[in-house]
Protein backbone atom coordinates (compact mmCIF):
# COMPACT_ATOMS: atom_id res chain seq x y z
CA UNK A 1 0.00 0.00 0.00
CA UNK A 2 1.78 3.42 -1.20
CA UNK A 3 1.63 6.01 1.91
CA UNK A 4 2.89 9.14 2.03
CA UNK A 5 2.06 11.18 4.89
CA UNK A 6 2.40 14.98 6.26
CA UNK A 7 2.74 16.14 9.79
CA UNK A 8 3.94 19.46 10.97
CA UNK A 9 1.48 22.03 10.15
CA UNK A 10 -0.06 24.44 12.29
CA UNK A 11 -0.63 27.85 13.13
CA UNK A 12 2.54 30.48 13.49
CA UNK A 13 2.38 34.27 13.49
CA UNK A 14 4.06 36.06 10.50
CA UNK A 15 8.26 35.99 10.85
CA UNK A 16 7.76 32.67 12.14
CA UNK A 17 9.21 29.09 11.33
CA UNK A 18 7.39 25.69 10.81
CA UNK A 19 9.25 22.21 9.51
CA UNK A 20 6.94 19.80 7.48
CA UNK A 21 7.76 16.52 7.46
CA UNK A 22 6.53 13.14 4.44
CA UNK A 23 7.15 10.35 5.18
CA UNK A 24 6.82 7.53 2.96
CA UNK A 25 6.56 3.97 2.47
CA UNK A 26 9.80 2.78 1.27
CA UNK A 27 9.23 1.42 -1.75
CA UNK A 28 8.03 4.21 -3.13
CA UNK A 29 11.16 6.39 -1.78
CA UNK A 30 14.18 5.28 -2.96
CA UNK A 31 15.29 6.26 -6.05
CA UNK A 32 12.67 8.72 -6.67
CA UNK A 33 12.95 12.77 -6.11
CA UNK A 34 10.23 14.27 -4.08
CA UNK A 35 8.47 17.52 -3.57
CA UNK A 36 6.24 19.65 -1.79
CA UNK A 37 3.30 21.85 -3.59
CA UNK A 38 0.71 24.06 -1.75
CA UNK A 39 -2.99 25.09 -2.36
CA UNK A 40 -4.13 28.51 -0.82
CA UNK A 41 -8.08 28.97 -0.40
CA UNK A 42 -9.54 29.71 -3.96
CA UNK A 43 -6.25 29.14 -5.69
CA UNK A 44 -4.47 26.18 -7.93
CA UNK A 45 -2.03 24.11 -6.64
CA UNK A 46 1.37 25.66 -6.95
CA UNK A 47 5.17 24.05 -6.61
CA UNK A 48 6.94 25.21 -3.69
CA UNK A 49 10.04 22.94 -3.69
CA UNK A 50 11.63 19.40 -4.84
CA UNK A 51 14.38 17.29 -4.33
CA UNK A 52 16.58 15.21 -6.45
CA UNK A 53 16.65 11.73 -5.13
CA UNK A 54 20.03 12.03 -3.65
CA UNK A 55 19.29 14.93 -2.41
CA UNK A 56 22.10 16.71 -4.20
CA UNK A 57 19.93 19.41 -5.93
CA UNK A 58 16.99 21.12 -4.49
CA UNK A 59 14.75 23.53 -6.48
CA UNK A 60 12.59 26.61 -5.36
CA UNK A 61 9.70 28.53 -6.02
CA UNK A 62 11.08 31.87 -6.65
CA UNK A 63 8.48 33.09 -3.71
CA UNK A 64 10.00 30.93 -1.21
CA UNK A 65 13.70 30.79 -1.90
CA UNK A 66 16.18 32.23 0.92
CA UNK A 67 13.58 31.02 3.24
CA UNK A 68 12.25 27.39 2.92
CA UNK A 69 14.64 24.53 2.72
CA UNK A 70 13.61 21.19 1.29
CA UNK A 71 15.96 18.31 2.53
CA UNK A 72 15.59 14.22 2.98
CA UNK A 73 16.47 11.59 5.02
CA UNK A 74 16.83 8.56 2.70
CA UNK A 75 17.75 5.83 5.48
CA UNK A 76 14.47 7.33 7.23
CA UNK A 77 12.39 7.77 4.14
CA UNK A 78 11.34 11.16 4.71
CA UNK A 79 11.17 14.66 3.11
CA UNK A 80 11.73 17.90 5.35
CA UNK A 81 10.36 21.26 4.58
CA UNK A 82 12.09 23.90 6.97
CA UNK A 83 10.47 27.55 6.79
CA UNK A 84 11.39 30.69 8.05
CA UNK A 85 10.30 33.60 7.74
CA UNK A 86 6.94 32.75 7.46
CA UNK A 87 4.13 35.15 5.74
CA UNK A 88 0.44 35.06 5.43
CA UNK A 89 0.59 34.56 1.86
CA UNK A 90 2.49 31.22 2.99
CA UNK A 91 -1.14 30.41 4.26
CA UNK A 92 -2.32 26.91 2.40
CA UNK A 93 -2.39 23.28 2.38
CA UNK A 94 0.88 21.87 2.44
CA UNK A 95 1.01 18.66 -0.07
CA UNK A 96 4.25 16.42 -0.54
CA UNK A 97 4.55 14.36 -3.74
CA UNK A 98 6.55 11.96 -5.49
CA UNK A 99 8.01 12.23 -8.85
CA UNK A 100 6.40 9.75 -11.27
CA UNK A 101 9.61 8.56 -12.75
CA UNK A 102 12.48 6.54 -11.03
CA UNK A 103 16.07 8.68 -11.32
CA UNK A 104 15.50 11.44 -13.53
CA UNK A 105 12.44 13.06 -13.36
CA UNK A 106 11.86 16.45 -10.67
CA UNK A 107 8.38 16.93 -9.61
CA UNK A 108 8.30 21.19 -10.42
CA UNK A 109 4.45 20.81 -11.73
CA UNK A 110 1.83 18.68 -10.57
CA UNK A 111 1.39 16.22 -13.68
CA UNK A 112 4.93 14.91 -12.87
CA UNK A 113 4.12 13.93 -9.78
CA UNK A 114 2.40 10.42 -8.91
CA UNK A 115 1.49 10.05 -5.25
CA UNK A 116 0.93 12.46 -2.89
CA UNK A 117 -0.03 12.87 0.46
CA UNK A 118 -3.40 14.30 2.74
CA UNK A 119 -2.10 17.63 2.98
CA UNK A 120 -1.12 19.59 5.91
CA UNK A 121 -2.36 23.00 6.91
CA UNK A 122 -0.43 25.64 7.15
CA UNK A 123 -2.00 29.01 8.75
CA UNK A 124 0.07 32.13 9.26
CA UNK A 125 -1.28 35.23 10.55
CA UNK A 126 -0.28 38.99 10.45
Amino acid sequence: HVQLVEAGGGLVQAGGSLRLSCAASGRIFNGYAMGWFRQGPGEEREFVAAIKWSGSSTYYAESVKGRFTISRDNAKNTVYLQMNSLKPEDTAVYYCARSNTAFSVIPTTHDLADYWGQGTQVTVSS
